[in-house]
């Protein structure tokens, strides 16, 4: 999709959390590209030299390149003002920006660059990006290894090392953007909330309850989720509710990006045959990487779960053009699941599948039509 964006003018924006290999996506991708500039945010000197940028001075900077790479794009003050500057006054030079924390650098593309960037997104690596490097069969018999331990990158191609590299992650990069916000004033109880979090995937999560837990206000609570989310580590899932009374109207649930960094968060490492919470385990699996599935092949759509007060559920929903395709995870095969009569008398446009291990392959990789 982005060989298609190299050539215009616009720039392109990859967002994605610390550790997913944007650098070293970009490297390869380009490898080959004559008169490439990199700049990172990260080293003070660029920091400075761009706070107040000006045509002439980028000409100087940028010279002949014909790309520039901008890495960290969160951390330069007036970033979204240097790259118009760039598109609208160096129409030869192609820049790609990256950044790992969207709060920040969204609030800094958003109004200088309108209809002046593509942004993708960056995740884990998934499930289907490893069958194409190891081939169907190899990945299958990975399968209940990367259910506990993920897919970040250095956790994939660190095997026998997976625990110290999660906890290095955790400890270097989890929080980094994060707690770098002058607003942060109680990393402890966001280290809180996101056990909590971790314990409740799969269920609708109250922002009073987690308040209780970690001594925070509501206010403070939602906000530490957004920056949370906006910082690629989580993501929420809202309550469907249209025609029917007693539908949950304000819920909402929270995953996790990847499963290796939720369990790393509780330190929960055990083997799929002795865990409690597989079924929690096996919702965050397959909802997250189709999130990647719907993000890498570039289809929009909403996205939500069903709930009514008196307890009948549907764990995932995606709808477009009033089509509803309707899914419940099942770690057990076994175990039956129906589409609540409620829900199908209410919404008749609907197809009702049931995910488990033996057919999610479906759900993961087959092209989606919309």
């Amino acid at each position: 999709m982005m060989d298609r964006r190299l050539s215009d003018k616009k720039a392109l924006i990859l967002l994605g959390a610390r550790q997913t290999g944007k650098t070293t996506f970009l490297k390869k991708y380009l490898k080959g590209k004559k008169d490439c500039l990199w700049w990172n945010g990260d080293n003070s000197d660029i920091r400075k030299i761009l706070k107040e940028p000006n045509t002439s001075m980028l000409k100087r900077l940028i010279g002949r390149s014909k790309f520039l790479i901008i890495d960290e794009a969160q951390r330069i003050e007036d970033i979204g003002i240097c790259i118009k500057l760039i598109i609208d006054e160096i129409p030869s030079v192609k820049v790609i920006a990256t950044g790992s924390s969207s709060f920040e650098l969204a609030g800094k593309l958003n109004e200088p660059l309108t209809g002046r960037k593509w942004e993708f997104k960056m995740f884990p690596l998934s499930y289907a990006e490893m069958i194409d490097h190891h081939a169907y069969l190899e990945e299958k018999r990975m399968f209940e290894q990367r259910m506990v331990y993920g897919y970040y990158p250095e956790v994939v191609s660190s095997p026998g090392e997976e625990k110290e590299v999660l906890e290095e992650l955790i400890n270097s990069s989890l929080y980094k953007d994060i707690l770098n916000l002058d607003k942060i004033l109680k990393p402890q109880a966001l280290e809180k909330l996101v056990q909590a979090l971790a314990f409740q995937i799969g269920h609708q999560v109250s922002y009073s309850e987690l308040g209780q837990i970690t001594g925070l206000d509501n206010q403070t609570v939602e906000k530490y989720i957004d920056l949370l989310e906006k910082a690629f580590i989580i993501f929420r899932l809202n309550s469907f509710s249209r025609n029917l009374r007693n539908e949950l109207k304000k819920s909402r649930k929270i995953y996790f990006y990847d499963n290796g960094l939720r369990n790393a968060v509780i330190r929960q490492f055990g083997p799929i045959h002795l865990r409690q919470d597989m079924g929690e385990l096996w919702e965050n699996f397959m909802i997250s990487e189709r999130q990647k599935h719907l993000e890498q092949n570039r289809v929009y759509v909403n996205k939500f779960f069903w709930r009514t007060k008196d307890q009948q559920e549907i764990d995932y929903i995606e709808e477009l053009n009033g089509h509803f395709d309707l899914f419940e995870f099942k770690w057990n095969p076994r175990r039956k699941a129906r589409l609540p009569g409620s829900f199908k008398q209410a919404y008749p446009n609907h197809s009702f599948s049931v995910v488990t291990p033996e057919n999610h392959d479906t759900f993961v990789l087959d092209e989606i039509v919309k």
